[in-house]
């Protein structure tokens, strides 16, 4: 992957866990490395086909003045987020903040915080068999692609299926979503679950009615094994409301688990 090095950009801001530092503001060092195909603009010599490091430049001062954080943890985790979701160019980032001379009581040259981010693919499920069932799932779709954090970048066709598990409900109206996010996984599940929320979701039977149904069924190539978050997710090779949307979007991506493409693991379960 190409890559775009901004080194020791020097921004004066207000960030820090003292009062005064809070106040008075101090010196810091921006060093931000792009990974992105830079090959496009290569070919065209054309600014629009590349990310422009001098805009971007003004955005991470504007940035920095515009906010205040006690730690430069934070400052750094908050700026890789925030030109993640400015550029979408960018595929990865990693954000280095320097500052010099720290209040630490000791002779100090800097103290630097790196982290490194990347903009994730995820496969949402979604369903309702309560109440109306295509407004539920319109709802959802458009509070995850409100989110500063998400953008949805496809929808499979919704479809009504049989209920599955506890058969006695009414029937499903069923589909995925493709999802680009800089969220983890388990923040990203978090702002599922609030979302399941706000459209009245209970959970009083086990595969029961619901108003709405969010599945986090993929997150990159990603194996998650957690009481409280399984990717991918679980029996989804056994759900032809699952496999069959999932299809329809991504019919050449691996489980990372079992090894399959989506469309093999369809064509299994259809027999």
């Amino acid at each position: 992957m190409d890559q775009i090095i901004i080194q020791d950009l020097n921004v004066y801001a207000k960030h820090g866990v003292y009062a005064e530092e809070n106040i008075l503001g101090q010196q810091f060092l921006i060093s931000i490395t792009i990974d992105a195909d830079l090959s496009e603009a290569g070919q065209s010599d054309d600014l629009e086909s590349t990310i422009d490091y001098g805009s971007l430049c003004h955005f991470v001062t504007k940035y920095m003045h515009r906010h205040t954080y006690k730690l430069i943890e934070s400052v750094a985790e908050h700026l890789a987020e925030e030109i993640l979701l400015q550029y979408d160019m960018i595929r990865k980032i990693k954000v280095k903040v320097k500052k010099p001379w720290a209040p630490i009581g000791l002779p100090i040259k800097t103290i630097s915080i790196v982290v490194e981010r990347t903009r994730h693919v995820a496969y949402i499920g979604l369903g309702s068999n309560m109440g109306d069932r295509r407004a539920y799932i319109d709802q959802a779709v458009k509070e995850l692609d409100a989110l500063d954090s998400c953008k949805v970048r496809r929808i499979s066709q919704i479809r009504e299926t049989e209920p599955y598990g506890n058969t006695q409900q009414d029937k499903f109206l069923n589909g995925v979503l493709c999802l680009e996010t800089v969220l983890k996984p388990e923040r990203l599940l978090q702002e599922l679950l609030e979302i399941e929320a706000h459209a009245g979701r209970t959970r009083d039977v086990h595969w029961g009615p619901r108003t709405l149904d969010l599945d986090l069924l993929l997150y990159d190539n990603d194996v998650i094994r957690r009481p409280e978050l399984t990717v991918p997710h679980q029996d989804m090779q056994n759900r032809k409301f699952v496999l069959e949307p999932l299809c329809e979007l991504a019919p050449s991506y691996r489980h990372p688990a079992l090894h399959k493409t989506i469309r093999q693991l369809y064509e299994e379960l259809m027999g």
